[in-house]
């Protein structure tokens, strides 16, 4: 009988990592949340039909620069995420806090 290794994501972090708290984890998470900004940028980006170059005209940067958040390269202010959002997708940005 074959035995079942499937793990959750939070057992293989737990396993890898270290538990939520520690440095290696917090630096993992750290690093997942700035991945997953420029993910959320890209896919908003695809969704509205644009092009890295017209969505840097709109926000008044430049391709390279939106391409290097898209990829976490560079991190992002709030406040060049709240232009990026507002000015290049028309929408707002909406932050929230959670315990």
């Amino acid at each position: 009988m074959k035995k079942n290794n499937v793990k959750t994501l939070v057992q293989f972090k737990d396993e890898q990592y270290g538990k939520l708290g520690t440095i290696k984890r917090d630096k993992l998470e750290k690093g997942y949340d700035s991945f997953r900004i420029g993910a959320l940028i890209q896919e908003a980006r695809i969704e509205k039909g644009m092009t890295q170059e017209e969505l840097a005209a709109k926000c008044g940067t430049t391709k390279s620069y939106i391409s290097r958040i898209e990829n976490n390269i560079k991190e992002t202010r709030i406040s060049t995420l709240q232009k990026i959002i507002e000015l290049g997708f028309g929408g707002t940005l909406q932050l929230s806090i959670k315990f």
